[in-house]
């Protein structure tokens, strides 16, 4: 194929290999470290201006969870083999196009569960010690102690919803602070000898603080609403760093308003960036989908990854 063109042989090893290389498109940020590492097994184009020309040769996608891939942006790959998903879940891939289309979907769903864990524990700490709001008042040369009385964990029942990769590792740590754990999860479970699984119903009555680690699904979506709320304590927290669907947001802001549910904290909401009204409340906690933001974890992203995509180019 290269007669004629009167190229030397190290010039047309070097033009195969070009040919030969895998095309792959990063759409969502990612720590240079691992777009360095990626660039070893292919040709990167990493967060491309012309979304139209960069897709029309990608044979892997990587995305995180800001990117939706629908079939209209599959469309635009007719060459595309492998989508990746940088972290938990598959939420924002439309994997039925995937599979029609014969594109294998992968994710890393164990490398960022500690870190989603640790920041629920983070987020129970401080709803429940109102940390956040001393850490506000302080800086706003406010002091308000009397107004500031929390509760202890110890002795309190944690419910988890989801006991999974993060929801156990939430179990196990609330466990170590003295808390008994409940757990709903449809079978096969992780049984570990710390949390008592019994049913939604009863996991809404029994809780002081309840978690959510479920994946968005038609099953889940909106699975704290106004008639769950209404099973559960008067004074119960809440706690998402799951996803943003699986709360209703007006049935939220609601019963925080109300005192039904002593305080609310959220990583995670159904449109982001978050502008809503539960922001108008003092005692609905927030950080900006932060669950996965540690160095560790996203080193074991990015090394899960790369490995996962070396094995399949």
């Amino acid at each position: 194929m290269w007669q004629g063109f009167g190229l030397s042989t190290q010039v047309k090893k070097i033009c195969r290999v070009v040919i030969l290389m895998t095309q792959i498109v990063i759409l969502d940020e990612m720590e240079n470290e691992v777009v360095e590492k990626i660039k070893r097994l292919g040709s990167v184009v990493y967060l491309p201006a012309n979304l139209k020309e960069a897709l029309s040769s990608a044979e892997v996608l990587i995305v995180r969870s800001r990117t939706k891939v629908t079939s209209e942006l599959l469309a635009l790959a007719p060459n595309l083999r492998i989508v990746a998903r940088a972290g938990v879940g598959l939420d924002n891939i439309d994997t039925k196009a995937c599979e029609k289309r014969g594109i294998r979907v992968i994710n890393t769903p164990g490398a960022s569960a500690n870190a989603v864990a640790e920041l629920t524990i983070g987020h129970i700490l401080s709803a429940m010690r109102f940390i956040a709001k001393a850490h506000h008042q302080m800086k706003n040369k406010i002091w308000d102690k009397k107004n500031l009385t929390g509760q202890e964990l110890e002795g309190k029942t944690l419910g988890v919803i989801g006991y999974g990769r993060i929801g156990s590792l939430v179990g196990k740590k609330a466990s170590a602070l003295g808390m008994a754990v409940v757990a709903y999860n449809p079978p096969p479970r992780r049984e570990d000898g710390i949390a008592r699984f019994v049913e939604l119903d009863e996991l809404l009555r029994e809780s002081d603080v309840i978690t959510l680690h479920v994946p968005s699904t038609p099953e889940t979506k909106k699975l704290i609403n106004e008639k769950t709320i209404a099973k559960m304590k008067k004074g119960v927290f809440i706690i998402n760093t799951a996803r943003g669907d699986v709360i209703d947001e007006e049935a939220l802001y609601n019963a925080c308003k109300s005192g039904k549910i002593a305080a609310a904290a959220l990583d995670v909401y159904e449109k982001e960036p978050y502008a809503g009204k539960l922001l108008e409340l003092e005692n609905v906690f927030f950080t900006p989908h932060l669950g996965a933001a540690t160095k560790e974890a996203q080193a074991r992203i990015g090394e899960e990854l790369v490995n996962y995509l070396r094995a399949l180019i």
